[in-house]
């Protein structure tokens, strides 16, 4: 059996405070009700900030393993694949590197958020 809700509990905040704790309430998906019960009862908050993130990395990721699939395929010397130019080879790995500095990126900020929280 749920147990209804019935008492409220007053917490004087500042404005900056308010703002804070609406935003962070925002990124986790919950109330701000839901999200200070939860803070002040010691749960762990989920983020939906992380949990997208962590898509945005495992897309990068599957983009990273299509084109290493690609390059993989080059490599075996079937006529059907045959790399046309050194420009190929080069625009390949340019497209590697640039997906590795998008999903450093997205590292890098996940870990600016987690420390600023």
């Amino acid at each position: 059996m749920v147990q209804k809700r019935l008492l409220h509990l007053r917490v004087p905040v500042t404005l900056d405070e308010e703002q804070e704790i609406r935003t962070k309430a925002r990124d986790t998906g919950l109330s701000v009700a839901k999200y200070m019960r939860m803070v002040s009862l010691g749960y762990l908050v989920p983020s939906a900030i992380d949990n997208q993130q962590v898509e945005k990395l495992l897309r990068i990721n599957g983009d990273l393993g299509r084109v290493g699939g690609l390059l993989k395929m080059w490599l075996t010397n079937d006529v059907r694949l045959k790399i046309s130019s050194k420009a190929e080879i080069e625009a390949t790995l340019v497209a590697i590197r640039t997906t590795q500095n998008a999903m450093l990126d997205a590292i890098l900020e996940l870990r600016n958020k987690k420390t600023n929280t």
